[in-house]
């Protein structure tokens, strides 16, 4: 069945699905979406479709749609035809969102919401992009990004353009995102998002986007130029390069729990769209009070129809799913081959897309990590974790760190498979930047307005002896130390791994790990004031991780030859001294320094030296004849002086110059 706003020489065929309504209206807008000059009923056509063609519209049409039936939310049941609706296939709305109270006003207490609410605007769509492959591949680097947020203040980028799509094709950007090594850029929410009610009247408003209305309409503060915006700065990512990610929201809606404001989904249908208790009570898997039902057979179309809209019409490579057991859950049970996971997967025009979960919500065995199917990376939060224990100084912490560096077998290596669907990352969009877990033990988020209650207790950060700003030298040497070692370890590490954009030169939200509320300084990045020299630092590990491609491997290591007439070992795990690590060493609660020696195809080695200890350390390397090992990056000269402690360090191994001799006439 075809849904939404269909343009066609005649006029435009307005449809929309609901099981529960009796009438259904399309409401027309004049051309500035302001006043209301028409009303049409819907025509019901069958299992649940209501359609009308109304001739002599066309391109640029506002508007939105009423229904009306049973009011009783407390069964599921919220019909009320004051109240516009925006229609659920939207391609495009005319202004954002903004919550106002009478937009979750009952049925007869609120006037018509006309005026409060954007319009859906019908448009004809594009040509389909032609077909090609994703850029990304598995081992890339993700560079995870808020699209308001990078460009608000980059001083290259023509101001009128700083905080949309459009900016990210600046050809400082992208110059920018090549130096990174990037593959892909992640883009958080783009689609039209409306701010949570308690956020108003604290003069706040969400920065991050994770809480739409609809599916496939952008947000106009986002994409003012629409879809040929999102479709041309692809095409230009594309071009040098960089594949584009879009970071989707299915898991719940803005219209929130029960006090919540009716804006689509709700009015027309709740209880087919989202899941409810067998009370009534809406179900709240996701912690934003509803959760979409994915397991419903016009959701589930509806979720299919949203990811083919942007591969077709914008030429993207794939999609992150947030919260995304949510879109696995078939009668509240996760299964990962649950109708929807399985409809995706088997789509011709999504098969061969990256495909990227976060694994876990807050449902009943929410947490799935490893257990989504093969196609789909997965956000690693165990690799998150132990990276920061390890660097923390926690004791014990030396075998986890190697097992996150090697691609996490214990995790992805399940029923044989071979190679890791992990997605490394030290720090996110949510919690505490790369910068801030070296500087603030504890969160800060008093700017929220929930008197520092939100966002998690347990950072696994450190402050390096001042808890915030210091201007103490030596408190500021160890923090831009334990950054690079970061960093150091995230390029290191097997698979996939992503780099929030702006922990690349020490970007801070000054202790705040819960900033989705913060559209101001705390989230926009500080390009005038970034660390330039920890940004080169970062650009020369993308150079090196580009330039030994076992690093970025997602297949499992073995400790067997890697192949090549030197049959060198695909790695070995070795102490500072050069020996193997005997189980003793592993089991050592104080062992903090480690030797990956990995091997290649071509049969050279690159030894990833880790002195997780303060003090400093000689490291020993074993020796070939004709062989000799030279500094992959510019950390240091050679091997004869002791390596920092709080330090990763990279020797490569090349073969050695042979001298030649001049002899006597």
């Amino acid at each position: 069945m075809t849904l939404g706003a269909a343009t066609a020489p005649e006029g435009i065929r307005f449809a929309v699905w609901s099981s529960s309504a009796r009438r259904l209206w399309v409401s027309l807008f004049d051309g500035k979406g302001a006043r209301e000059i028409d009303r049409l009923e819907l025509n019901p056509e069958g299992e649940g479709v209501h359609a009308r063609l109304v001739p002599g519209l066309g391109d640029g049409t506002h508007y939105g749609f009423r229904a009306d039936g049973d009011y009783a939310p407390e069964h599921g049941l919220w019909f009320d035809p004051n109240k516009l609706l925006t229609d659920p296939y939207a391609v495009e709305v005319d202004r954002p969102y903004q919550y106002h109270w009478r937009l979750a006003a009952k049925r007869n207490e609120g006037a018509d919401t006309s005026p409060l609410m954007p319009k859906a605007i019908a448009r004809s769509l594009p040509k389909p992009v032609p077909p090609q492959p994703p850029l990304f591949r598995p081992g890339g680097l993700i560079y995870e990004l808020n699209v308001r947020c990078f460009t608000r203040l980059h001083p290259d980028v023509p101001e009128a353009q700083r905080g949309t799509i459009a900016a990210l094709a600046h050809p400082a950007i992208v110059e920018h995102l090549k130096r990174l090594g990037v593959s892909a850029v992640e883009l958080m929410p783009v689609t039209a998002s409306i701010d949570e009610r308690h956020l108003p009247p604290l003069g706040l408003s969400n920065a991050w986007g994770y809480n739409p209305v609809t599916f496939m309409a952008l947000d106009p503060r986002l994409a003012p130029g629409g879809l040929k915006e999102l479709r041309d700065t692809v095409a230009a990512l594309r071009k040098a390069g960089i594949g584009t990610i879009l970071d989707l929201v299915f898991n719940h809606t803005g219209e929130s729990d029960r006090l919540g404001p009716t804006l689509s989904l709700r009015g027309l249908d709740a209880l087919a769209y989202y899941r409810h208790q067998p009370d009534g009570r809406l179900v709240n898997d996701t912690g934003t009070g509803n959760t979409v039902a994915c397991d419903h057979p016009v959701v589930r179309e509806m979720v299919l129809d949203t990811l083919r809209h942007f591969v077709r019409f914008a030429g993207v490579d794939g999609f992150r799913f947030d919260l995304a057991p949510v879109l696995g859950r078939v009668d509240g049970a996760f299964d990962p081959e649950a109708p929807l996971l399985q409809a995706i997967g088997g789509d011709p025009l999504l098969a061969d897309r990256v495909l990227i979960a976060e694994p876990w919500d807050i449902g009943p065995n929410g947490y799935q990590l490893g257990n989504f199917r093969p196609q789909y990376l997965e956000w690693n939060d165990r690799y998150r974790d132990d990276i920061r224990r390890f660097w923390r100084g926690d004791a014990g912490a030396v075998g986890a760190l190697a097992t996150r560096l090697a691609g996490s077998s214990d995790v992805f290596g399940r029923h044989g498979r071979p190679t890791s669907r992990t997605l490394n990352f030290i720090a996110a969009h949510d919690g505490m930047t790369l910068a801030d877990i070296v500087a603030y033990e504890r969160k800060h988020n008093d700017a929220n307005g929930e008197h520092n209650r939100d966002g998690h207790n347990d950072n696994l950060s450190w402050n390096n002896g001042a808890e915030g700003e210091t201007g103490d030298e030596a408190i500021a040497i160890a923090r831009f130390n334990d950054r690079r070692a970061l960093l150091a370890t995230l390029f290191a590490s097997r698979g996939t791994i992503m780099l929030t954009a702006g922990d690349e030169f020490g970007r801070t939200q000054k202790g705040n790990n819960n900033a989705y509320a913060q559209d101001n300084a705390i989230t926009w990045l500080d390009w005038a004031g970034r660390d330039e020299a920890l940004e080169q630092y970062a650009s020369s590990l993308a150079t090196l991780r580009r330039a030994f491609p076992a690093l970025a491997d997602p297949h499992f290591l073995t400790g067997e030859p890697a192949g090549g007439s030197e049959k060198i070992p695909d790695v070995a795990w070795l102490a500072e001294t050069g020996a193997p690590l005997a189980e003793s060493d592993w089991n050592d609660p104080a062992r903090h320094r480690l030797v990956m020696l990995l091997g290649d195809n071509e049969g050279g080695r690159l030894a990833v030296m880790i002195n997780g200890d303060r003090r400093q350390c000689v490291f020993t390397l074993p020796t070939r004849e004709g062989f000799e090992w030279l500094s992959a990056i510019e950390t240091q000269a050679d091997l004869t002086r002791p390596l920092p402690g709080r330090s990763v360090n990279f020797m490569i191994e090349r073969r050695a110059a042979k001298v030649r001799v001049k002899r006597g006439p």
